[in-house]
C-alpha cells in the first residue's frame, strides 16, 4: 500500500500554532494509521519553528509566490518566510525518500493549505490560494488534498 503524507496535527499531535491539533476523525485513516501508511509532518516545525508561535499569513501571492520570491510569510511582529521555506523542503525530502505521491494537508494553513488561506491581512479572510509547502508538493508532482477532500483520497486506489 502506497504512503501518504499527513499534517500530524490531524492525526492529533499538538503542532498547532496555538499548540493544539485537529485531529481527522475517520476510521480508514485510522486504519491507515495502525498499518504504517501515513507519514506524519509539521513543516512549519520542521523548519524551526517552536509550539505555540505567533500564528502567520503570507502576503497575496499565496505559497507560489513565495517560491517565486513576491510573497512573504509574516506574523504580526516579522517575517517567518525561511521558516516556511526549510519545513517545506523538509515535507519534500520526506515524500520522495517514502516514494509519496499523495498528501493530506490541513487547509487553511499557510505551510498546508491546498484551496484556501487566510488573506494576509489578520483580519480571518481567506482567499483561493495554497500555502508554501503544498506549492511545492505540487510542483513536484504530488497530489495535495485537504482534510475536508478525504473523500477522494478514500476512492483513489492507493
Amino acid at each position: 500500500m502506497e504512503q501518504i503524507l499527513i499534517s500530524a496535527c490531524l492525526l492529533g499531535q499538538p503542532v498547532r500554532y496555538d499548540g493544539m491539533s485537529c485531529p481527522v476523525e475517520c476510521s480508514r485513516l485510522n486504519l491507515w494509521q495502525a498499518k504504517g501508511v501515513l507519514v506524519p509532518v509539521c513543516p512549519e516545525m520542521d523548519g524551526g519553528l517552536p509550539v505555540p508561535r505567533p500564528p502567520a499569513e503570507i502576503s497575496p501571492g499565496g505559497g507560489p509566490g513565495v517560491w517565486a520570491g513576491t510573497a512573504r510569510v509574516m506574523t504580526r511582529q516579522a517575517d517567518v518566510t525561511q521558516f516556511f521555506i526549510k519545513g517545506a523542503q523538509a515535507a519534500l525530502e520526506k515524500a520522495v525518500a517514502c516514494g509519496i505521491k499523495t498528501a493530506l494537508l490541513k487547509q487553511k494553513s499557510p505551510s498546508c493549505g491546498s484551496c484556501r488561506i487566510y488573506d494576509g491581512s489578520f483580519s480571518g479572510s481567506l482567499v483561493d490560494g495554497m500555502g508554501v509547502t503544498t506549492a511545492l508538493l505540487r510542483q513536484n508532482g504530488i497530489m495535495v488534498l485537504g482534510e475536508d477532500q478525504i473523500d477522494q483520497l478514500l476512492f483513489k486506489q492507493i
